[in-house]
């Protein structure tokens, strides 16, 4: 099973593969902000991926449209938590 490590607070966690970090998150008491219910239009469940980009579903043309017009967007660490999809384990940081 992958591991998702968040480093903001040093939780790791082993997922289902296909699971999405915000539903990892949010089932382990990860606290991450959701305010689209998993849509993602909102932006607001942005993390970074510190190791394991390759270890994710892939980027989608509406989720990277939507990166490109964040404030704490960083090109290839910035994903939507609900629309990443856990294929490997990663690393992740949740901007504050």
């Amino acid at each position: 099973m992958p591991t998702i490590l968040f480093t903001n607070n040093d939780i790791s966690i082993e997922v289902a593969e296909g699971t999405s970090i915000l539903e990892a998150a949010l089932d382990n008491g990860v606290n991450l902000n959701s305010d689209c219910d998993s849509n993602g239009i909102c932006g607001s469940c942005l993390v970074w991926i510190d190791d394991g980009m390759d270890s994710l579903s892939k980027v989608y043309p509406e989720e990277e449209d939507l990166l490109l017009q964040l404030d704490n967007y960083i090109s290839d660490k910035s994903r939507l938590s609900c629309q990443a999809y856990v294929h490997g384990d990663i690393v992740v940081t949740i901007p504050q």
